[in-house]
């Protein structure tokens, strides 16, 4: 049996090992002092003093004033923080009809916010234009130059492997333009990781939203299409090719037939509901029938929207159940635009999962809203400039 090559541990190997060590705490931390990091650390003071020196050096760190403490003996503590704008990040979320770009510092807070409509698109030229055209209103608003961008999460409503290519196979799918991250560093120089929309949405929720400290979670995109993000002992699951999550056998599934999500069922519903004159419905006092008003109408007891929204909570239950069959995940979280709503939908839902699944998981609804997917891409990059942080390059605020 040959024995795998030892790789001697070097001083600079060390100090790189403690670099990130001291890093990852105080990334995650407020002030800390010289004491609370040793203790935090398990290392000794010299180092833990010279490797803060190296990261002030580098810009990932700042040294405060030590304060006045007039009942302390001997010389004061040092104080360390971590530098949150030592540089910042990007999330991009590129949906069918929006694209929706977050600035945020190195905490995750957000600084700035852009957007589009894409409806209008006819390219995928056209769509990464209009990308690049928020992206820029962002950092103007924050006065923040390319230069000083980290990296970008991007999100897109199709399936995405490993290596950051868009798999092409479905229709809808190729309306992305497959060069997408080729063309944004073009444009601007950072690096761009781009990822399925609702793996995004997974991050999200897990970091942000009601996934928090749980490691099997699903989030369930359910606006037009439905499409979920998947998490098994805090891993996102991506399949070979990214296609992990991906809802097309739900054409397969008896009571539910297509991909439709909830805003479409409920709107296709109300019109087939409203093609018989002699329904009486508030709705027909609406000037255009959406999802929106339909579960406006239900909430203040029109007897024809309820039934709508029975009849989409039905078939809901079956989707959610499916998940709940192959994943078998602790919590479900109903996200995209109709998250809010659909929170009318949940007793339905709830009563009948246990009937599909003897594993029926709870449900729940997003608290991101619609910033859902670029707030899971905020997340993204963030775990890339984590990851990568003794290698980048830092350039300082003019």
């Amino acid at each position: 049996m040959t024995s795998a090559p030892v790789t001697a541990a070097t001083p600079a190997l060390l100090r790189r090992v403690n670099a990130g060590k001291l890093l990852g705490v105080l990334s995650t931390a407020g002030v800390m002092t010289g004491t609370g990091l040793i203790q935090a650390t398990g290392l000794t003071r010299a180092t833990v003093h010279a490797v803060c020196n190296d990261l002030i050096d580098m810009g990932w760190v700042v040294e405060l004033d030590p304060g006045r403490d007039d009942t302390a003996v001997g010389r004061p503590s040092r104080r360390f923080e971590f530098n949150s704008r030592a540089g910042y990040v990007l999330g991009i979320d590129i949906g069918a009809g929006r694209t929706t770009v977050l600035l945020a510092d190195l905490r995750g807070e957000t600084l700035a916010k852009a957007g589009r409509s894409l409806s209008s698109v006819k390219t995928p030229a056209e769509r990464t234009g209009l990308v690049h055209e928020a992206v820029v209103e962002a950092l103007a608003v924050a006065d923040v130059r390319d230069s000083q961008v980290l990296a970008a999460g991007v999100g897109v409503a199709a399936p995405v492997d490993r290596a950051g290519n868009i798999l092409v196979d479905d229709e809808f799918w190729r309306r992305f333009d497959t060069d997408l991250g080729h063309r944004l560093t073009e444009l601007h120089g950072w690096p761009v990781l781009l990822e399925n929309d609702a793996n995004l949405a997974v991050l999200g929720e897990h970091w942000r939203g009601q996934g928090q400290g749980i490691d099997d979670l699903a989030v369930l995109l359910a606006g037009e299409r439905f499409g979920s993000g998947l998490m098994d002992s805090g891993r996102l699951l991506h399949g070979s090719r990214g296609g992990a999550g991906e809802m097309l056998y739900l054409k397969l599934v008896e009571g539910v037939g297509d991909t439709h999500g909830i805003a479409r069922t409920t709107r296709d519903q109300a019109v087939a509901v409203l093609a018989d004159p002699t329904v009486r419905t508030r709705l027909r006092d609406v000037s255009e029938v959406t999802a929106e008003e339909v579960f406006a109408a239900a909430a203040a007891g029109d007897e024809v929207a309820l039934g709508i929204l029975r009849s989409v909570a039905a078939r809901t239950a079956r989707v959610v159940a499916t998940l709940g069959i192959l994943v078998n995940p602790e919590l479900v979280v109903i996200g995209g635009a109709v998250a809010e709503a659909a929170g009318q939908l949940l007793p339905d839902i709830e009563e009948q999962l246990a009937g599909y699944t003897s594993t029926p998981p709870r449900v729940a609804v997003s608290s991101l809203g619609d910033a859902i997917v670029s707030v899971g891409a905020v997340r993204h990059a963030l775990n890339y400039v984590e990851q990568h942080a003794l290698d980048l390059v830092l350039t300082r605020s003019a």
